[in-house]
C-alpha cells in the first residue's frame, strides 16, 4: 500500500507557489473567484500528487502577509514542507516569516524549490542558491534539496517529484495504534448530503458510520461519508486529506479552528501550560500578561500570556509559560503552535503544548515548576508519572495519559506497571504518584500529632472529623484508604470510627492515674452493673472536665470495654460474659432468652439490654427472634 503524507507550500506571495503545484498535480489550487480575479492565494488550497510508493496531499498557503493566519490554518499537521522562492526576487519577509513559522511548528522534513528560473539567467540562479544556503542554516531545510524549477517551461518539475520522493522515504513512520483526530479547515454544503468538512488526519483513523467527538462542544456526530482526493471511501486515515459528510450538522455551527476525534481522547480547555520560545528575529522580548494570538491546529484563539518562572522571555531564548484563552481549544502533548501579536502584524514565537489541559500555575512555585520542566522528557514513562503527580488525588484514565503525556494506547499498561515496580507510583485503590501519597500520609500523622499534643489525654479521636480538617480536595474513598493503609502499616491505630497515632501514649498526671486507678477498680467490683461514669464526677476533683478522655485512656490500655454509650465492663468482667455465654449456648443451642442472660449474668434487664446488644455486636450470639444462638465472635 502507498504511504499517505501531507506536504505543505510555504513562501512570500507571487513566488509562484500555485503555479508549481498545478505544474507538479495538474490540479490549480486556486478555488476562489476572488482568487482568480486577483491573481493571488488568500485562502489554503488542496491537491494531491502520486509518488508510486507515496501518495501526497498537497496543502497550498497563501504568501500574503496579511494571509498568515490562513497559512497557519493550513500548515496543520503537514508531513514536509515545500519552500517555494523565486529565482528573480530570492528571499522576501514572507519567506523569513514562513520559515520562522515551519521551524516553530517544529517540522523535521523539506525540499526547496527555486522557481521562476526562465525569468533570470544562470549567474542570478546561483547567487540566489547561495543566499537561499544561507538562509537555511542550522535549520530542518540546511541538508534538504534545492530544486530549479519553472512551471511555465517545465524545467525541473520531474527532479522535484524525485526529491519530494527521496524525502518522503525519511519521514519515521507514525504509530498505527494513535486515536483518531483532524483539524477542520473548510466546510461546505452538498446538495442532498448535508454539511461537509475538509481536514488533515492528525492521527489515528475513522469509518463511514463511525461515531465521533465535535470539538469544542463535545457533540457526538456520525460519519455519513468519506471521500478522499475526491473519491469516496471506507476509511481515512493519518497522512491523508479527508472530506467528511456529518450527520445533522448545521453547516452555519461549523468553523474553521474545530475539530472532530475519537470520544473521550480531547478535552477542551482555556488554560494550556506550554514551553514558549521568543522568535529570535524580534526586537523585543515576550513580556509577562501579553495579549497575543494563539496559533494552534487550526485554530485562533486570543489570549493572555503569563510567565510562570521569568518576567519576560528575551529573543531565542524558552521559558515556561502559561495560556489563558478567550476560547476553549482541544489539544494534545507536544503539538506545537504559534503566537502572534494582537494586531496580526508579527509572529512573537511558538513552542509546544506540555499541559493540553491544565489548571492555574502559581509563578516562580519551584516544586510546581520542577514537575512542569519534567513533562519536557523524551522518556514517555517520565511524562506520564508527571502527570500522574499533577492528576493528584483524582486518577486518570487511558486517554488523559495519551492526550496529556503523548503516549500510545498500547504503551499505557507496560509503562504504568514499570511504574509501580520502580516505586514511583503507589497503588491505592488506583495508582497514585508517590509523591502525593507520601505528602498526605504526613498530613494525616501530623494532624494527629498536634491533636494529640491539644488533647493529651484523648487516646483517639473520631475519625471523620479528624479526616474533615485536612485540606484535601479529593475522593473521599482515597483518602480513607490512605488511612487504612497507615494503620495497615502499623503507624496508626484505630477502626472505621477512631484514630490515633500508634506511638502516642496518653500523659495522665499523677491526680488523674488515681482518679484512673479508682474507676476502673469500681468496674472490677461492679461486675455486670456496672456504675454510671457520670457518678464518678464527684471523686474526679479537678480532673472533672477530663474525665471522659481518662475513661478513653482505661479503654486504650485494655482495663475497660466500652459496651455502648457511656457504659463500660471491666476487662475482665467482659471476658467471664463472653465465657458464660459461651458455656451456655453450648449446652442449650436452640438458644436463650434476655431473660436468662439477666439471670445468668446476676444483672438487671437495664443492664441485659445493651450488653446484649454489644454480644451481637462483636458476634458472640446472634438474634433469632427473641432469643440468642452462638455466633462467630470477632475476637
Amino acid at each position: 500500500m502507498p504511504r499517505d503524507l501531507i506536504l505543505g507550500t510555504a513562501g512570500h506571495i507571487d513566488h509562484g507557489k500555485t503555479a508549481l503545484m498545478k505544474a507538479l498535480t495538474g490540479i490549480d489550487c486556486d478555488r476562489l473567484p476572488e482568487e482568480k480575479k486577483r491573481g493571488i492565494t488568500i485562502d489554503i488550497g488542496f491537491a494531491y500528487l502520486d509518488l508510486g510508493e507515496y501518495r501526497l496531499g498537497i496543502v497550498d498557503v497563501p504568501g500574503h502577509e496579511r494571509f498568515i493566519r490562513n497559512m497557519l490554518a493550513g500548515a496543520t499537521g503537514i508531513d514536509l514542507a515545500l519552500l517555494v522562492i523565486s529565482a528573480g526576487e530570492s528571499i522576501k519577509p514572507q519567506t523569513l516569516e514562513h520559515l520562522e513559522i515551519l521551524k516553530l511548528l517544529d517540522l523535521r522534513h523539506g525540499v526547496i524549490a527555486l522557481t521562476k528560473i526562465d525569468l533570470v539567467d544562470a549567474t542570478m540562479r546561483e547567487v540566489v542558491a547561495l543566499e537561499i544556503r544561507e538562509l537555511v542554516r542550522g535549520t530542518f531545510l540546511e541538508q534538504a534539496p534545492l530544486v530549479a524549477t519553472s512551471a511555465f517551461t517545465g524545467e525541473g518539475i520531474e527532479e522535484l517529484r524525485e526529491a519530494l520522493r527521496a524525502e518522503c522515504s525519511r519521514i519515521v513512520e507514525h504509530r498505527e495504534t494513535e486515536w483518531f483526530r483532524l483539524a477542520i479547515d473548510r466546510s461546505f454544503v452538498v446538495q442532498g448530503h448535508g454539511t461537509v468538512v475538509t481536514g488533515s488526519v492528525l492521527s489515528g483513523s475513522v469509518r463511514v458510520s463511525d461515531e465521533v467527538a465535535w470539538h469544542p462542544s463535545g457533540e457526538f456526530v456520525r460519519i455519513r461519508a468519506l471521500h478522499h482526493h475526491d473519491q469516496p471511501v471506507d476509511e481515512v486515515h493519518r497522512g491523508q486529506r479527508a472530506a467528511l459528510n456529518l450527520a445533522g450538522v448545521p453547516h452555519e455551527q461549523v468553523q474553521r479552528g474545530q475539530e472532530l476525534a475519537c470520544p473521550g481522547y480531547l478535552i477542551p480547555s482555556k488554560v494550556l501550560t506550554v514551553r514558549l520560545q521568543a522568535l529570535p528575529s524580534n526586537r523585543r522580548p515576550l513580556r509577562h500578561r501579553a495579549p497575543a494570538r494563539f496559533h494552534i491546529g487550526t485554530a485562533e484563539v486570543m489570549a493572555t500570556l503569563s510567565l510562570l518562572d521569568c518576567d519576560a522571555i528575551e529573543p531565542g531564548s524558552w521559558g515556561l509559560a502559561q495560556l489563558f484563552l478567550e476560547e476553549p481549544v482541544v489539544a494534545t502533548w507536544g503539538q506545537p503552535f504559534v503566537l502572534r501579536d494582537s494586531t496580526a502584524e508579527q509572529t512573537l514565537g511558538g513552542g509546544t503544548v506540555l499541559q493540553p489541559v491544565a489548571s492555574k500555575i502559581r509563578r516562580r512555585h519551584i516544586e510546581t515548576l520542577e514537575h512542569v520542566e519534567k513533562l519536557v522528557a523524551e522518556d514517555p514513562a517520565t511524562r506520564v508519572e508527571i502527570v500522574n503527580w499533577f492528576s493528584a488525588w483524582h486518577g486518570f484514565t487511558t486517554a488523559d495519559l495519551v492526550r496529556d503525556a503523548g503516549v500510545g494506547p498500547d504503551q499505557v499498561e507496560p509503562i504504568l506497571r514499570e511504574l509501580m515496580q520502580i516505586g514511583k507510583l503507589v497503588e491505592v485503590q488506583l495508582p497514585l504518584h508517590a509523591e502525593r501519597v507520601a505528602d498526605l500520609e504526613k498530613r494525616v500523622l501530623d494532624l494527629l500529632a498536634r491533636l494529640h499534643q491539644e488533647k493529651p489525654l484523648l487516646t483517639t479521636h473520631d475519625r471523620p472529623k479528624t479526616l474533615a480538617l485536612l485540606d484535601y480536595i479529593g475522593d473521599d474513598s482515597i483518602l480513607q484508604a490512605i488511612v487504612d493503609r497507615l494503620i495497615s502499616r502499623k503507624l496508626l491505630v484505630g477502626d472505621a470510627r477512631r484514630i490515633a497515632r500508634a506511638d502516642f501514649k496518653p500523659k495522665l498526671s499523677i491526680n488523674q492515674r488515681k482518679l484512673k486507678d479508682k474507676l476502673v477498680e469500681a468496674h472490677r467490683e461492679a461486675g455486670f452493673q456496672p456504675p454510671d461514669p457520670k457518678s464518678f464526677a464527684a471523686k474526679a476533683a479537678g480532673n472533672t472536665a477530663a474525665l471522659d478522655d481518662i475513661f478513653e485512656v482505661a479503654v486504650a490500655e485494655g482495663l475497660l470495654v466500652r459496651i455502648a454509650e457511656g457504659m463500660f465492663l471491666h476487662a475482665e468482667s467482659e471476658a467471664e460474659m463472653r465465657r458464660r455465654i459461651a458455656v451456655k449456648l453450648d449446652a442449650q443451642a436452640e438458644g436463650i432468652s434476655v431473660a436468662e442472660i439477666r439471670d445468668l449474668l446476676g444483672t438487671t434487664r437495664k443492664f441485659a439490654i445493651p450488653l446484649c446488644e454489644y454480644l451481637d455486636q462483636v458476634g458472640v450470639t446472634r438474634r433469632e427472634g427473641d432469643l440468642r444462638v452462638l455466633g462467630e465472635p470477632d475476637t
